[in-house]
């Protein structure tokens, strides 16, 4: 059984020059199974998504925010409860127009998470490697932008500074490339955000967001990415099927791996997380 509500919502406050927009989504999956050949397992998961943007828009000035805050928990007998999707990020771009489709730029990213997360071996034992602000990413820059429409743009800062920190001391804070005993990392660097939304046919867009990151005080050569693709397919006014894909390289983050039960090593990888949804909408 898979249930799930989505409300959006709009708001244009016209004597301050803000506009708010916001989608809440609650989903929870169930699957049970009793004498059942084929067999199977019994799960259970819940997930809550925030998706807001405040906006505001004066003369030459504008300021765009995006805060996104999701969390999911699933259950399995034999694994018991775990995380399924824990982030909040907070996007923030300040913008002076100079020409039609260019503005120079100032640019705000925020990302962490909740709660304590895990790397399971085969056994299903679970070694701490992340939790609330460890780690936590921290970039900002003033830069330029290219703005077509609210459906292609691109925003490089050749200034950038990033900091990453790892706060608890339960973390190792090695696998995010800090030096051991240390809270912060300092990087400065490169970097480029880029959007683009397509409607590739009736009732289907395809979503594309880009990130760069080249840190010039070590390896610049070794260019971080974080790619989303997502599609997005209206069923019709109330239902909605979402399906989305993400990678991360980051050269600087190890992910443990395992043989035997054994810690086998810590290596950069390549992330990838994959979505799949359908919901119900309701705007208002």
């Amino acid at each position: 059984m898979i249930y799930s509500t989505n409300t959006a919502f709009a708001q244009i406050d016209t004597a301050k020059n803000w506009t708010i927009k916001g989608e809440n989504t609650f989903l929870i999956n169930q699957s049970s199974f009793t004498n059942w050949a084929a067999g199977g397992v019994n799960s259970f998961a819940g997930n809550v998504v925030l998706n807001y943007d405040f906006n505001y828009k004066k003369d030459k000035w504008s300021w765009d925010n995006k805060v996104l805050a999701a969390y999911g928990q699933t259950f399995q007998k034999e694994t018991d409860w775990r995380k399924n999707d824990d982030r909040f990020a907070l996007n923030s771009l300040l913008g002076y127009q100079l020409t039609d489709k260019w503005l120079y730029t100032f640019f705000t990213n925020f990302n962490t998470q909740f709660a304590k997360g895990y790397k399971y071996d085969e056994s299903g034992n679970g070694e701490l490697t992340s939790s609330g602000f460890s780690p936590a990413y921290l970039s900002f820059g003033p830069g330029m932008a290219y703005k077509e429409s609210d459906n292609f743009k691109i925003n490089l800062s050749p200034a950038s500074a990033r900091f990453v920190f790892v706060t608890n001391p339960d973390i190792d804070e090695t696998l995010y490339g800090l030096d051991a005993g240390a809270k912060s990392r300092f990087e400065f660097g490169a970097s480029l955000d880029a959007y683009y939304k397509k409607d590739i046919m009736e009732n289907v867009a395809f979503e594309n967001i880009l990130r760069l990151y080249s840190n010039y005080l070590e390896n610049p050569q070794n260019v971080d990415i974080d790619y989303t693709a997502n599609l997005f397919m209206k069923v019709n006014k109330f239902i909605t099927v979402n399906a989305g894909v993400q990678l991360i390289y980051d050269d600087n983050t190890k992910i443990p791996t395992f043989e035997n039960g054994v810690k086998a090593g810590e290596d950069p990888k390549l992330q990838v997380k994959q979505v799949v949804g359908a919901g119900i909408t309701y705007k208002f």
